[in-house]
């Protein structure tokens, strides 16, 4: 049975499916396409263009091994949705995607499956346990053409041919449509602690890369206002231990829950105030770095996380000069949120990166219908 035959017997059993192939296969480079779950990303990225392509109806969980450690859901299913399912089970996604839960724009629930693998966005694990990619054993893909293309599949030691469906995380949806994803699930660790420290941003940078030498069950950090958090996760006897070697202040769980969850979700008060700064004017900035990199000399409200690699920037600064000093770490800035996204949203890409790119954009979506510039301009 040829590709077509296959999407034909495919599409025939699911009129959803079916609706959205008729979208794209009637689309052109005079009429693209704009993907859209429950859009609660829109802010993330360059301004989205195009007629909405609606990918809520493709929702729901295909398959769940929980003893394989394996989950397959459509596209359109909610986050909420999926982590109940886990959570019944014990398990979860070990990685924390944010959820951007937002009734303003008509997703209480939060995000889904696909905008989720599209961002490419982790919570405060990230350093521990890896990001999105990590999890990503396979993908269904509706191409430019209008073909259904699968890559991967559901056993975690899949390494047949290329890793395309971990190349789709963080693409922003300039390649395809993202129909199904296989994803990777971890069980939920027996115990946890949250231990603070009142300390500057220099010594919390230097107490993190310290601690991350040594054999540590640490599972995220966040670092703002002067006060350093350290969750630790793991099995009961190594947090023990850990509690009584760093020492600190033992954060109540009805405190620290909270915390990490609006660090995970961008609810907290760091982001609280940065979304009113952006409103006002100013920038919020998320800058990749070595952990190992001193606090740089920017001004404006900062957040660590991720052992220091990660750091959160608001304030109304150039962008010129966040770039430069972020090069000079040895790293890259993202311009997260802002009103003006004239500089730039993601760090400009040297020339063999960007014809990388271009050849992928070419080979996935020749006729450029998909989410065209939502990652760079003219892409």
């Amino acid at each position: 049975m040829n590709a077509d035959s296959t999407l034909q017997v495919e599409t025939a059993a699911d009129p959803v499916l079916a609706r959205l192939v008729d979208q794209v296969r009637g689309a052109d480079a005079t009429t693209p396409l704009c993907i859209r779950g429950a859009n609660t990303k829109h802010f993330y990225g360059e301004a989205a263009t195009g007629d909405p392509l609606e990918m809520s109806a493709l929702a729901g969980i295909s398959s769940y091994e929980p003893t394989e450690l394996v989950v397959t859901a459509r596209a359109g299913t909610p986050l909420a949705e999926l982590e109940a399912v886990l959570a019944e089970k014990g398990q979860c996604l070990p990685f924390e995607p944010p959820r951007f839960a937002s009734a303003a724009h008509g997703a209480p629930r939060g995000g889904t499956v696909g905008g989720m693998v599209a961002a490419g966005l982790a919570g405060p694990a990230r350093a521990a346990v890896g990001g999105v990619r990590d999890y990503v054993l396979g993908a269904t893909l509706l191409n430019g053409r209008g073909e259904l293309l699968s890559f991967g599949g559901q056993v975690m030691k899949n390494v047949a041919g290329y890793d395309v469906s971990r190349l789709l995380a963080g693409s922003m949806g300039i390649l395809g449509v993202i129909c199904e994803v296989s994803l990777k699930v971890l069980p939920v660790p027996p115990a946890q602690a949250t231990l603070a420290f009142a300390v500057d941003q220099a010594e919390a940078l230097r107490r993190l890369n310290d601690w991350g030498g040594q054999p540590l069950p640490i599972n995220a950090s966040a670092w703002r206002d002067g006060r350093l958090y350290l969750r630790l996760r793991g099995a009961r006897a190594a947090v023990a231990d850990a509690q009584r070697r760093l020492g600190g202040e033992l954060v109540q769980p009805e405190v620290a829950e909270p915390l990490w969850l609006g660090l995970r979700d961008h609810t907290g008060t760091f982001h609280t105030r940065a979304l009113a700064a952006v409103e006002g004017g100013q920038q919020l900035w998320r800058l990749s770095l070595p952990s190992t990199a001193a606090p740089l000399p920017l001004a404006g409200e900062v957040l660590l996380e991720h052992g220091g690699a990660q750091r959160w920037l608001v304030g109304h600064l150039p962008a010129a000069e966040v770039r430069a000093a972020a090069a000079q770490a040895g790293g890259h800035a993202t311009l997260f949120r802002s009103l003006d996204k004239s500089p730039g949203v993601f760090a400009p890409l040297a020339p063999p990166l960007d014809r990388l790119h271009r050849q992928l954009k070419q080979a996935f979506d020749p006729r450029g219908v998909f989410n065209r510039g939502r990652l760079y301009p003219g892409l």
